[in-house]
């Protein structure tokens, strides 16, 4: 950084994986709150500090519903839908089993919003958190240039491939952070074909306006 303060190589540098510090919590008023121990990955900032967070995304039990919701609430959108997405290659914890999922793709200002609802029962990284009829939070996404390095780093630090696919030129692969984060973390490859569509998303979103409608597309 060119202000003079610690940036993202000054913390990697200092941090090394696995390493437990106490950080002091304080109020608005300045009271101390008490300690909270964290656990610093040192390794992840390569990942964390060189790319941003791309995107948020939620399984939901009806996605046109969750579409009109966060349209309403927020925003967001407009969504494009992917119904009964299937992979061109498809692996999960070892296995070819390839759930039946409906996927939406949104932006709410600067970070893409995906929902995904599963339409059958197959053992999936969205069944690992969630039971038919559950919904919440389920990953967040990376666009990684180095697939193939950022995936040993995971792995690295014991982190599982718990799902991967490759679809045209794209590789993603969806790591089981849970214990650190709540959720999975995707790395998707930054193929100059994806950055064009999620550009037509984002600038969709720029330029909506009220009375719109929240669906881009459906395919």
């Amino acid at each position: 950084m060119e202000d003079g303060t610690t940036g993202p190589d000054d913390v990697r540098r200092n941090l090394s994986p696995g390493t437990t510090t106490a950080t002091r919590r304080r109020g608005p008023d300045g009271s101390d709150l008490g300690g909270v121990a964290t656990r610093r990955y040192g390794a992840a900032m390569s990942v964390l500090g060189t790319y941003p967070i791309f995107q948020q995304a939620y399984l939901v039990n009806d996605i046109e519903a969750s579409i009109e919701r966060w349209s309403e609430l927020f925003g967001a959108g407009p969504f494009g839908i992917a119904a009964h997405h299937r992979a061109d290659w498809f692996e999960y914890r070892g296995t070819p089993q390839e759930a039946d999922v409906t996927y939406a793709f949104g932006y709410l200002g600067e970070v893409q919003i995906q929902f995904i609802q599963q339409h059958d029962d197959t053992p999936s990284i969205y069944r690992d958190m969630y039971a038919p009829g559950e919904e919440g939070y389920h990953h967040t996404a990376f666009l990684v240039r180095d697939y193939a390095a950022e995936r040993q780093r995971l792995l690295d630090m014991g982190f599982v491939a718990a799902c991967e696919l490759r679809h045209g030129d794209v590789e993603a692969g969806y790591f089981d952070t849970r214990s650190v984060t709540g959720g999975f973390t995707e790395l998707h490859t930054d193929t100059p074909r994806s950055l064009q569509s999620f550009a037509v998303q984002r600038r969709a979103h720029q330029i909506r306006r009220p009375g719109d409608s929240p669906i881009l597309y459906r395919r």
